[in-house]
């Protein structure tokens, strides 16, 4: 059986390591067994393989680190350096790795590897202290903290080198990242190595009762780290190693309060795989994946990334305004077209961003409002970057709106159309949520069934939809309008019509064109009078107007529920449908206003 060209590749480090190793063991058995130690020594060193042996087999396991963790058998093995020399110390370090991966069945390349790189590393730091002293306690702190730290660059350079050749990776950079993860584990070995040979020095049987210490700290270690990587696997999503759903959520929410309070921005990027069934269709699940895991990759490099769910991707980019949020979007979907997938092509992603304040100071808000721009890249181009724009995005939904499969789809769909008119009117606060509230209410008390409360919810939450085509200058002029301005306010009842007509939503959108006519047949568009005007327009009508005159505007500051009820029953037989007027004040009366029900001649409904 031929071997793998990853073992191969590994040559170049792993033998000349492993040349010096076996020197370096040859070297050392044979100046021990010149040496003919004493019983004391003997006894020490097998005490201590033991210890080292039990350490080994238990693995302090260090968070990030590219390697199954440290060794406390560090302590044991470099305390032999300390106390007998370097030929023992060479003999005990060398024994615990060749020892523990016979058991374990390792591949040989990586036992040799092993046990070589630690007895270079043994002999290295045993010679380093050699003409250091050790009659004085100074003498013994002085070698102890040279030779773990000898120890530890030798270890750190040996190891990061394999490891960098075997994943390709920059042996720099590895232990780049490597040194700040293990530097404070071993600085406190070497702490554990100072005791160890004091207490040995003093009196050789106490150091024994040091190896239950040893060990209890290194299963907490364990223990403690398997709790931190379950929290951890909670808030991650598995396949991509992105934050998922649940983080993302609690990471926006802290960040939308952290830049409310410091005034700063905040940009939102959705991120969503272009045609990602095809993929998963042709290719199969497995290289679905792969494609995921790989846009992963390039989501991390320009912020804080989290999966979703699917193949919808969020990145935070706080503190970030609107040119350097497309910037980082753009880099994004740049990176991500430049991937070799082989006989998959070539995979494009599609982004939307919304920022706070900017967009809006609410965290729902903000969510959908990036949700929409996301849709308008896919819907317009796909590949692409877009922010949000209320008089562009908006539009983008009514094909949402129309595609929807269930109400609670279509009402979500209208909800977010309806917030982006009213932003752009007069009017404080959800203008059209009120008035599709108040229209359901009276529809309800005339008698409309269930489908078309519905309907009526729809239509009332839309009626004004025609303003996002307006100039927003005319919807929040505070003066009185001209009459070419109020013949341009007008022809949004024509506007919000031919939108929903041509994505097929009707009645809906026969009611809007209608929502302003008048029961005396002088109102607009068409000039229809009494029951030729649809119910729930004229439903809807008395709605706005109700909630028109109650609710402070850059026109008015609002009038009282009595007033603005007397004035729409001042209008009833000539401006409203007087049964309306009538379900309107029952309603009020119900809702406990104290108004009393007047009594109405009017005709038919229906």
């Amino acid at each position: 059986m031929s071997e793998p060209p990853a073992s191969r590749s590994l040559y170049p480090v792993v033998a000349p390591v492993c040349v010096a190793g076996l020197i370096t063991v040859i070297a050392a058995a044979i100046s021990f067994a010149t040496e003919t130690p004493g019983v004391t020594v003997l006894a020490g060193l097998s005490a201590f393989l033991g210890a080292s042996l039990l350490a080994d087999r238990f693995l302090v396991p260090v968070d990030g680190l590219d390697a199954n963790g440290v060794s406390l058998a560090f302590v044991f093995g470099l305390s032999a350096v300390v106390l007998f020399g370097w030929a023992p110390g060479v003999l005990v370090v060398c024994a615990t790795p060749a020892v523990m991966q016979l058991i374990e069945r390792r591949p040989p390349i990586r036992i040799a590897y092993n046990s070589s790189a630690f007895a270079v590393t043994a002999a290295i730091a045993g010679l380093v202290i050699a003409p250091i002293g050790s009659g004085t306690p100074a003498h013994t702190v002085a070698r102890v903290v040279v030779a773990t730290y000898v120890a530890y660059i030798v270890d750190v350079l040996l190891i990061t080198a394999v490891v960098a050749r075997g994943n390709r990776r920059s042996w720099r950079g590895l232990i780049s990242s490597s040194v700040p993860k293990t530097i404070v584990p071993f600085t406190l070995m070497g702490s554990g190595v100072l005791i160890l040979v004091v207490v040995w020095q003093q009196a050789p049987w106490l150091s024994l009762a040091l190896a239950g210490p040893l060990l209890a700290i290194q299963l907490y270690q364990r223990a403690l780290l398997r709790a931190v990587r379950a929290a951890r696997l909670a808030l991650t999503d598995p396949l991509t190693g992105l934050g998922n759903h649940r983080h993302f959520h609690e990471r926006l929410a802290h960040e939308l309060e952290q830049t409310l309070n410091d005034g700063r921005s905040l940009a939102l990027c959705f991120v969503d795989i272009d045609d990602f069934k095809r993929v998963n269709d042709r290719f199969g699940h497995p290289a679905g994946d792969r494609v995921l895991s790989q846009v992963a990759t390039r989501l991390r490099q320009s912020g804080e990334a989290f999966r979703l769910g699917g193949d919808e991707f969020a990145v935070l980019l706080p503190g970030f305004g609107e040119t350097e949020s497309v910037i980082a979007a753009e880099s994004i979907v740049g990176r991500v077209a430049s991937l070799g997938l082989g006989e998959m092509g070539t995979v494009t992603v599609s982004a939307g961003i919304a920022l706070a304040p900017q967009h809006t100071r609410e965290r729902q808000e903000l969510l959908r409002l990036v949700d929409s721009a996301l849709y308008w890249a896919k819907e317009y181009g796909k590949n692409h970057v877009r922010v949000y724009r209320p008089d562009v995005v908006e539009l983008a939904e009514l094909k949402r709106l129309a595609s929807a499969s269930d109400s609670a789809g279509r009402l979500q769909a209208a909800a977010g159309l309806a917030r982006a008119v009213d932003a752009r009117d007069g009017y404080a606060g959800n203008h059209s949520q009120r008035v599709a509230e108040l229209a359901v209410q009276m529809a309800s008390r005339i008698g409309f069934s269930g489908e078309e409360l519905e309907l009526t919810r729809l239509a009332a939450s839309l009626h004004d939809i025609g303003k996002l085509a307006l100039p927003e200058d005319v919807l929040r002029k505070p003066a009185a309008l001209t009459p070419p301005e109020w013949n341009v306010l007008q022809r949004h009842t024509r506007i919000g019509f031919q939108m929903l007509e041509s994505i097929g939503i009707d009645p809906v959108a026969e009611w809007v064109l209608h929502h302003h006519e008048r029961w005396d047949g002088t109102g607009y568009p068409d000039g229809l009078a009494g029951t030729e005007i649809p119910l729930g327009a004229r439903i809807i009508f008395v709605a706005d107007a109700y909630d028109a005159m109650t609710s402070v505007s850059l026109y008015q500051r609002g009038r009282s529920a009595d007033d603005a009820l007397a004035e729409i029953v001042g209008c009833a037989g000539t401006q409203f449908d007087p049964s309306v007027v009538e379900a309107l004040a029952a309603e009020l009366a119900g809702a406990g206003y104290g108004i009393d029900v007047p009594q109405l001649e009017h005709a038919a409904a229906v």
